[in-house]
C-alpha cells in the first residue's frame, strides 16, 4: 500500500491545502449525519420499492431520499464539485464500472465525491442496525477525504489523508493479530452469481484456518470495523467505487493495508478486494487465490 504522507507532502504532491480538507471532511460529517438521521427515522425497516439486479439487491424510497440529502448539502457549499451517487446508476457491474469510469474520464471538476446513502440496503429493510452513509472525496482520481458514519451507534469514522484516521474524534489503529487463527475475517454474501460462488471458495478454505467468519452485510461497516480492530480483515470478490472508497482511505489511515485480491494498490477502478491488518494480508490473499478465487 501507498505511504502515508503529512500535511507538507500534501500540497507538495497537488493535494488540497489544510482549510480546504477540513472544509471537505466537515461537509461529509455533516452530510452523513443528515443521511444518517433519515435512516434512523426509519430504523423499524422500509418497504422495498424496486429490485435491483435480482431480489437479493434491493432500493427503498429512503436510498434516493438519503442521497439527495447528501448531494444538496455537498452542492450546498461546493455546487462546482462533481458527484457520483449509487442511486444514480443502473444496477449491475458493467454499469457501476462504466460510471466510475466516466467521472475520471471526463469530470470538469478535480474534485469528486463518491457516495452510498444507505450502504446495507437489505439489513435497512429487515430493520437491522447494520446500515449507513458512507462518503469519499476524491482530488483528481486520489481519494483524500472518507467518512463512514453509523447512526445506530453514534460512530462516525474519519479519515483525512496524511492525518490518520478517526472515530468520534479519537484516533484508531488496526488489529494487531500476526496469526491467520487469532483472526476475525469478515466476507459479503453477494447478489451476483459469480461473487456468491467465490464466496463459497473463500468461506470453505478460510474458516478452518481462522477464528471466526463474519457477514455482516454492510460493506461500510466491515471496513470501518477493520479500520478500528474490531475485524482484522474484509474481503470480496465485487464491489463498486462507492461501497469502497471512503473504507480504504480509513483503513490506510490506520495503518492497514488495502488492494485488490492479487495483491495491488487500491484505485477507484478496483472492483475486488482485501483490507486488512496488513499483518496477515498476504496470507489470506494466498489462501484465497489457493481456493481458486481469481
Amino acid at each position: 500500500m501507498s505511504s502515508l504522507s503529512t500535511n507538507d507532502d500534501n500540497e507538495r504532491l497537488d493535494f488540497p491545502p489544510t482549510e480546504i480538507l477540513d472544509t471537505l471532511l466537515e461537509v461529509a460529517i455533516d452530510a452523513s449525519k443528515r443521511a444518517g438521521d433519515i435512516i434512523l427515522g426509519n430504523a423499524c425497516g422500509a418497504e422495498v420499492s424496486e429490485r435491483k439486479a435480482n431480489n437479493r439487491d434491493l432500493l427503498t424510497l429512503i436510498d434516493p431520499l438519503c442521497e439527495k440529502t447528501i448531494r444538496e448539502t455537498v452542492l450546498a457549499k461546493f455546487p462546482d464539485h462533481d458527484f457520483l451517487g449509487e442511486e444514480d446508476v443502473l444496477p449491475g457491474k458493467e454499469a457501476s464500472a462504466a460510471a466510475i469510469d466516466a467521472k475520471l474520464a471526463n469530470s470538469s471538476s478535480s474534485y469528486l465525491w463518491i457516495v452510498d446513502p444507505i450502504d446495507g440496503t437489505t439489513n435497512f429493510v429487515h430493520g437491522m442496525p447494520l446500515c449507513m452513509p458512507s462518503i469519499a472525496v476524491a482530488y483528481k482520481g486520489q481519494v483524500v477525504v472518507g467518512v463512514i458514519h453509523d447512526p445506530h451507534r453514534g460512530e462516525t469514522f474519519t479519515a483525512v489523508k496524511g492525518r490518520g484516521a478517526h472515530m468520534n474524534g479519537k484516533r484508531i489503529k488496526v488489529g494487531q493479530q500476526s496469526t491467520l487463527g487469532d483472526t476475525i475475517v469478515a466476507m459479503g454474501s453477494p447478489p451476483a452469481v459469480e461473487s456468491m460462488e467465490m464466496s463459497l471458495k473463500g468461506v470453505q478454505v478460510l474458516m478452518p484456518k481462522v477464528r471466526t467468519i463474519r457477514m455482516l452485510g454492510s460493506a461500510a461497516l466491515m471496513l470501518a470495523w477493520v479500520a478500528n480492530g474490531r475485524l482484522t480483515c474484509y474481503w470480496e470478490y465485487d464491489l463498486s467505487s462507492w461501497d469502497i472508497s471512503a473504507g480504504a482511505i480509513l483503513i490506510e489511515e490506520a495503518g492497514g493495508k488495502f488492494t485488490d485480491l492479487e495483491g495491488n494498490d487500491f484505485n477507484l477502478r478496483a472492483r475486488k478486494m482485501c483490507a486488512s491488518n496488513g499483518l496477515v494480508h498476504d496470507e489470506v490473499l494466498f489462501a484465497l487465490k489457493e481456493a481458486g478465487v481469481v
